[in-house]
């Protein structure tokens, strides 16, 4: 049974509160098909049928372990250490949903506590949230903040900011009538991004390494964006890339935002993930999401407890700083673990070994007739130009067990520019015979 406290008068009410003539009129933005969208499934099945119906599904998936993997264009493969597994199936790490009762969550709150540390480490920042739900929306609320802050309307993403980062950033902006100005694709990293940035510019979004693969200095960009009273947000989709490049901070970044499944979290088909997010510290009261802090309890013990979170369930909504409503706890958790087993040597070698494949991928796929690296630089990932459509040479190669890499027509359907591209990232998880299976693969593919 259903219960539903509201009888007509009611709903009328309601709908005239806020604006709408019917209950229908609430979801015009969603397209009829998906709205109204019809799945083949049955109407129900036992237990034991469910299972053998959704095996099926499952086994046509082709995991990424399963053979040479290049894919990356912000999700990557990378080895994840079984310790990882075992410390976040604790009880006290692993049940413990909540912080807002530091007495009985101490073990939570201590390892978003150390998260924030590693993130603003890591970034070359002062402060950092205790997680976004990931990379994108991070991007959107470092806008969001960026317009609080500046109290200016316009926004500028880079034409190498990767695109999902750009939908979403744009979605959010829409409902606050913000400016957004969106660069053309920059395959090279050769854009004037600086000349866009004027006086009303609230912030400059810039992806470094870019989704190209192109590693970017971004001083000259926050020095224009601090000309102009506007801000630098640097954007980062691969975590690794932080153990061997110069850091956002060290840039002039004001606001760094990032993916941080590269560290302690596998593929998993496409999530949860993690999102990164830290600032200065003179901007740390419009920073979205939720902080936790050190103290000491009456007998002087060390302890940790929630701090600066104006979310809008702890405050008026037309008061908070964000709309995440949580963090991905969990994932935070296996970050944090992975984080604390490579140290700072460990990531250091980390990124080193990435950077090693990828130079040996791309010399290797350079010799291929047909082929061209369009990048000058690199961390663990870089854009190939072919002679044919990637998008087709991706699935001839698929076919024979090579995961070749994301072709440029998935991220940019409608720009033909895209289609001959094809972004190729290789991890520490790629083997010599991997990249020797994929050069010979796909120049019998573009023969």
């Amino acid at each position: 049974m259903r219960y539903l406290p509201h009888n007509d008068i009611d709903r009328q009410a309601m709908l005239k509160a806020v604006g709408v003539s019917n209950i229908d009129a609430l979801f015009e933005d969603v397209p009829a098909d998906a709205l109204n969208a019809k799945f083949d499934l049955p109407d129900h099945m036992g237990e034991m049928e469910v299972e053998r119906a959704l095996g099926g599904m499952a086994a046509k998936n082709r995991a990424a372990g399963a053979g040479p993997c290049f894919i990356g264009a912000g999700a990557y493969k990378h080895h994840i250490p079984a310790m990882v597994d075992h410390i976040i199936q604790r009880s006290e790490f692993l049940t413990a949903y909540t912080p807002y009762q530091p007495e009985i969550a101490q073990g939570t709150l201590q390892y978003l506590f150390e998260f924030q540390t590693q993130v603003a480490a890591l970034t070359g920042m002062e402060v950092a949230n205790a997680s976004m739900y990931d990379g994108s929306t991070g991007c959107a609320e470092a806008a969001l903040m960026a317009r609080r802050v500046t109290k200016k309307n316009k926004v500028v993403l880079s034409g190498g900011l990767h695109p999902h980062y750009g939908a979403v950033t744009r979605t959010n902006l829409e409902l606050v009538d913000a400016k957004v100005v969106q660069a053309p694709i920059d395959v090279d990293a050769s854009e004037d991004i600086a000349s866009q940035i004027d006086d009303d510019t609230a912030c400059v979004i810039v992806q470094s390494p870019d989704v190209f693969g192109n590693v970017r200095d971004l001083t000259p960009i926050a020095e224009a964006a601090h000309a102009k009273g506007a801000l630098l947000v640097a954007v980062v989709t691969e975590a690794v890339s932080l153990g061997a490049l110069k850091s956002p901070g060290e840039m002039g970044a004001d606001i760094v935002v990032g993916e941080g499944q590269s560290i302690g979290n596998g593929l998993n088909f496409g999530g949860p993930y993690v999102g990164l997010f830290a600032t200065r510290q003179k901007y740390i009261r419009n920073m979205p999401g939720r902080l936790c802090g050190e103290t000491h309890d009456a007998e002087g013990k060390r302890g940790f407890v929630l701090t600066l979170s104006t979310r809008e369930q702890h405050i008026r909504r037309d008061k908070a700083t964000s709309n995440i409503c949580t963090n991905s706890g969990l994932c935070t958790l296996a970050f944090t673990i992975h984080m604390t087993l490579l140290g700072e040597a460990g990531l250091r070698k980390l990124a080193m070994l990435n950077h090693e494949a990828a130079c040996k991928t791309a010399d290797a796929l350079a010799k291929v007739k047909g082929v061209e690296v369009v990048n000058t630089s690199y961390f663990n990932e870089f854009t190939l130009r072919l002679s044919k459509d990637a998008s087709e040479v991706v699935d001839k190669l698929a076919s024979e067990g090579v995961l070749a890499g994301v072709p440029g027509a998935r991220l940019w359907p409608h720009d033909s520019e895209a289609h001959n591209l094809l972004i190729v990232a290789a991890t520490e998880c790629v083997t010599d015979e991997d990249i020797k299976t994929f050069s010979t693969k796909l120049g019998e593919a573009l023969s």
